[in-house]
């Protein structure tokens, strides 16, 4: 492998010539060799933005020329693009505070200027008027918030909408209901989607109340929340310019010293990806118990069939997406206790766990969107209900029995019940052999188009 010299206040390094970064990227690579999963894509792409945004306030505080922010933005703008991805190898498990990753992105935003014509330190030039202590916490900020409005309540907004169509689609179909996995009283089928669908709305309003502390940024703090060697007015300029690429409301947060050792917001709008991860948990299993069979289960919901279920049992078809969404649901309820404990650990002027907190809001952000996107095409969008089946259900179940007890009253109703499940027969033969009521009385009694 050809190699160059590069130096920084530790000595000399050889860096792979072939690529942009310097030396303490390449002393990160050599120190962290652990687990290989890479610093997320999303944290890469908000340094970008946040660079930029630094280098136009250091232009507007007098601190850079035009010429130095503009290659700093130029350069930003095509990290952003995935134009140089593979310039960022360096993984989750390194220094807490992420340094190694805000020099990373100072390395190849200098290098990449200097290609260009535009000499720049990566220290005293990318990184003026900035830590690592206050960039990484505002990277991911706004890594987190954008892969929010993004990622997951756009998949979310569809995967509703999908209900939506379900729940319109059926409006006078009646099943019986179920609680404590055994027959209740009934209730339309549009009104149990109805349900799903809010089950997805509800942690919508959730994420949406907690974009305004995710978009509070530390940036202008510095190494402990002085704001030192930052010109007065600096993290305004910061986040206005940020406002004005991404759309997003990014402020500053008026407190630097929480913002550098809290991570509360994170921890809020982790717990409403985790009721939504929840929520998408009892859709799952809901649709698949009802679509067990397909004989010898529930059989009330027909689902796409969409690949072979066994390698050994033919004709096998299973309900694998429903499957997915439970997988993913497990795996950000891991993450979320990841970053509650992440969280707790600020110590001080600082909080050091900032790359495993990035690492696990993104990976959750990520599988949620994708795996909504994937049930609501390959599930969703095909379930129809066996109306046959749910007929059958429901005027077997024992339950009907309910809109008796204003007639006969808890007991009486009780008794019909039982004497109904004990000898095999229809509720109306247990309730006319008991006396109760007549045939007529029964008929225009037990009616589950009026308990619905």
């Amino acid at each position: 492998m050809n190699t160059r010299m590069e130096h920084d206040t530790m000595g000399q390094i050889a860096v792979p010539a072939d690529h942009h970064w310097g030396a303490q990227t390449q002393r990160s690579l050599e120190n962290f060799k652990i687990g290989g999963q890479r610093q997320p894509r999303e944290i890469i792409t908000a340094f970008a933005y946040l660079k930029e945004a630094c280098a136009l306030a250091n232009q507007e505080a007098g601190k850079l020329t035009s010429e130095q922010a503009g290659a700093i933005a130029a350069v930003c703008r095509e990290i952003r693009a995935g134009k140089w991805d593979d310039e960022f190898p360096l993984v989750v498990w390194q220094t807490g505070s992420g340094t190694q990753t805000n020099m990373n992105v100072n390395e190849v935003i200098a290098h990449l200027a200097g290609d260009r014509g535009v000499q720049l330190h990566p220290n005293d030039h990318v990184n003026a008027s900035q830590s690592s202590n206050d960039t990484f916490p505002s990277a991911l900020h706004i890594a987190a918030a954008l892969s929010v409005t993004e990622q997951v309540l756009p998949e979310a907004e569809r995967l509703a909408a999908a209900f939506k169509r379900l729940e319109e689609a059926y409006p006078d179909l009646i099943r019986i209901g179920r609680t404590h996995l055994q027959d209740a009283t009934p209730l339309k089928f549009a009104q149990e989607v109805s349900g799903w669908r809010e089950l997805v709305e509800a942690p919508c309003r959730m994420l949406r109340a907690a974009l305004p502390e995710l978009e509070k940024l530390a940036i202008g703090g510095t190494a402990v929340g002085t704001g030192l060697n930052a010109p007065r007015g600096y993290d305004e300029m910061v986040c206005r310019r940020l406002r004005e690429m991404t759309g997003a409301d990014f402020t500053p947060d008026e407190n630097k010293f929480h913002a550098l050792t809290s991570k509360d917001a994170l921890v809020f709008a982790h717990g409403a990806l985790k009721a939504l991860a929840a929520n998408l948990m009892k859709i799952a299993n809901d649709i698949r118990f009802e679509a067990s069979g397909p004989r010898c289960g529930m059989g009330e919901l027909h689902i796409p069939e969409n690949e072979p279920g066994s390698s050994i049992m033919p004709g096998k078809v299973n309900p694998t997406q429903c499957e997915a969404v439970t997988m993913v649901a497990v795996q950000v309820m891991g993450n979320d206790a990841a970053i509650g404990f992440a969280a707790s650990q600020g110590n001080f002027q600082l909080n050091v766990f900032l790359p495993v907190s990035a690492y696990n809001f993104l990976l959750s952000a990520r599988l949620l969107g994708d795996v909504m996107d994937s049930f609501r095409v390959h599930c969703v969008e095909g379930i129809t209900p066996n109306a046959e089946k749910m007929a059958d259900n429901l005027n077997n179940s024992l339950m009907l029995v309910t809109c008796l007890t204003p007639k006969i009253g808890y007991e009486a109703a009780a008794a019909c019940a039982k004497k109904a499940l004990h000898d095999g027969t229809t509720l109306k033969e247990a309730v006319l052999a008991l006396g109760y009521l007549t045939g007529p009385e029964f008929d225009e009694t037990v009616r589950p188009e009026k308990m619905v």
